[in-house]
């Protein structure tokens, strides 16, 4: 059982599921990695008071496109791709192995041109359909985040996380 703490605080990081000709863009971590290694997933990475905190402000007290901004960044870091048309897919939070709650919101967006360059933490690419995902050792819950994308893609219906 896992203890919690009221004041707890959580890691907060983006995930970006990239969209070309119909197909999405998913990536092999590295053996090496700590969480999850050696299973597909697509690319993002934790929020970091240094990805706002030295930006300028677009209202008095606020910045905005926050996990819009980050999601570009690690894009670009993981899979050296620029994008555009961010949207949204869902949201979740698991408990990292330390105990320390993860909210990650997952994006989707469209590449622009350019060629995919993996990061260290990387190790392969594939650009696949929704049926070609099902071959993949997806990280838990990813192929599910691919279907709620797909249907709005498809249909321009938005649904929402129904479980297994």
């Amino acid at each position: 059982m896992i203890k919690y703490d009221k004041n707890q605080v959580h890691y907060i990081s983006v995930t970006g599921i990239l969209v070309k000709e119909g197909k999405f863009l998913i990536a092999k971590r590295a053996d090496w990695e700590k969480a999850f290694p050696g299973k597909w997933t697509v690319p993002g990475g934790k929020l970091e008071v240094l990805d706002y905190a030295l930006a300028k402000k677009d209202t008095s007290e606020h910045w905005y496109n926050v996990f819009e901004n980050l999601l570009r960044r690690e894009i670009k870091e993981e899979v050296n791709l620029d994008i555009r048309n961010i949207g949204y897919v869902t949201s979740m939070v698991f408990v990292r192995p330390d105990g320390i709650p993860a909210v990650i919101v997952s994006l989707f967006a469209e590449p622009e041109d350019g060629e995919v360059k993996l990061c260290d933490a990387l190790t392969e690419f594939k650009w696949v359909s929704l049926k070609e995902a099902e071959d993949y050792d997806l990280i838990e819950g990813i192929y599910h985040e691919l279907e709620i994308l797909d249907k709005f893609l498809r249909e321009g219906k938005v649904i929402e996380w129904k479980g297994k």
